[in-house]
């Protein structure tokens, strides 16, 4: 075995494959090949899109684990623990579990370079394997065609929303990414559409790959109540469900995708209306509109796109109308951080920037005041490179009655949480935030 620690591993592989985002499928499925050659997948449901794909994920998974499925759920990025990307049955697998998977796939990978991602990939695959889980939930981690997620076919593809994000990688406009989130579509199985102004190029591949279509708005959709909702899809409805426990205007959206995706596989994987009732007020996903106790209240988000930060927009306004509101920000260099800021501006009332020299993909201090320039928006209070004392100079500007928002980024909220006391720690692994 190549390290006994799971960090030497992981930080290993960081610096391992010459390129940290390296997409394209040969040399991942030739590894997987020869760690399981006789592979025979449980039933997956894979999830793209630009936003949405951990709230499906979270959804789909409180469901199964209500329904008594056992069930395997890989997601990217974590927030604190690499062991958030893999869980089976709702807990994240411990070290010891993905250290020893690591040692069986560097030895079947032979001279074959992998990246980070590839080999985080390749660990859930052999580990949901191993543990025999009836449904396994993949997220893709980056387009969908070329991620290394595809190399395992989907009985249903659930395609959440389409933005710009990941330009460099993806293309430039919604019609490009919308060829690469299409990738995940397969002949004659389910591909679940939650966008409900699709990009042509995304309907005219489902065509082409001769994929199942469903999208909402057309072929399923939902009516809200006061206090529950309904769905409606090919001959069924679901009725009287309770609002997921996610907050945010879009997970009814979420949810219809989640009920579509469930019915499309009704025959393989019975659930029922009991199971979905527990999953809905059940679920839970950190990091996404999570509210921590004050005075003053914190909210955090991740959202690190402009569509995400629309939505956060809306959400702060619909809210906490009349509240004074300041964030706490950052960003990593290839984001559309001035689209972040637009779409936020009339939501927030001050601004402090934190900067992350330890990582480098963040923007510079510089590069973050030269996007407030750009959008027209005053300057930042001030710029830290500690977030403790970042949030110490929020506090005395909000004042009690306010709202801090923390919003940005995955690496953001995770180092709110390293400096904050408002994480402890259950089992090693799994956090709760009081």
């Amino acid at each position: 075995m190549r390290f006994a620690c799971l960090n030497d591993w992981l930080v290993w592989q960081q610096s391992f494959h010459p390129r940290s985002i390296d997409l394209g499928l040969e040399r991942v499925r030739r590894v997987f090949e020869t760690l399981r050659p006789d592979y025979r997948p449980p039933v997956t449901i894979t999830v793209g899109g630009t936003n949405g794909k951990g709230s499906c994920v979270a959804m789909l998974e409180a469901i199964l684990k209500a329904a008594g499925v056992s069930v395997g759920a890989y997601t990217s990025p974590h927030i604190l623990d690499y062991n958030e990307r893999i869980r089976i049955d709702g807990l994240p697998v411990s070290d010891q579990a993905i250290v020893d998977v690591f040692a069986r796939i560097d030895e079947a990978r032979g001279d074959i370079s992998l990246s980070f991602f590839e080999f985080a990939t390749l660990a859930a695959l052999e580990l949901f394997a191993l543990a025999e889980v009836q449904v396994q939930l993949l997220e893709v981690g980056l387009g969908g065609r070329l991620d290394a997620v595809n190399i395992v076919d989907a009985d249903v593809a659930v395609i959440t929303s389409i933005d710009i994000d990941h330009k460099d990688w993806l293309g430039e406009t919604r019609e490009r990414i919308g060829v690469e989130k299409a990738g995940i579509f397969r002949p004659g199985r389910p591909a679940v559409i939650g966008d409900r102004r699709p990009p042509l190029s995304l309907l005219q591949q489902a065509d082409r790959r001769q994929a199942s279509l469903q999208r909402l708005g057309f072929d399923f959709d939902h009516c809200r109540r006061d206090r529950d909702w309904d769905w409606w899809g090919p001959e069924h409805a679901w009725m009287r469900l309770p609002l997921p426990a996610l907050p945010g205007s879009q997970q009814l959206d979420n949810a219809a995708m989640v009920m579509a995706a469930l019915h499309a596989l009704g025959d393989r994987l019975p659930v029922t209306q009991d199971a979905i009732v527990q999953g809905l007020k059940a679920v839970r996903l950190p990091g996404r509109y999570q509210l921590l106790p004050g005075p003053p209240q914190v909210l955090l988000d991740v959202a690190h796109n402009p569509q995400a930060a629309g939505l956060l927009a809306e959400y702060l306004r619909n809210q906490y109308p009349g509240r004074r509101i300041v964030a706490l920000f950052t960003a990593m260099c290839d984001k559309d951080i001035e689209g972040i800021l637009d779409a936020m501006r009339q939501a927030v009332d001050a601004w402090v920037l934190l900067e992350l020299p330890d990582n480098p993909r963040a923007a510079s201090g510089e590069r973050l005041v030269e996007a407030f320039r750009k959008v027209g928006l005053p300057f930042p209070l001030a710029s830290f490179r500690d977030c403790s004392k970042a949030i110490a100079c929020l506090e005395q500007q909000v004042g009690p009655e306010g709202l801090i928002v923390v919003f940005g980024s995955f690496f953001l909220v995770a180092e709110f949480f390293r400096s904050s006391t408002n994480a402890k720690v259950l089992g090693g692994k799994q956090w709760i935030f009081a």
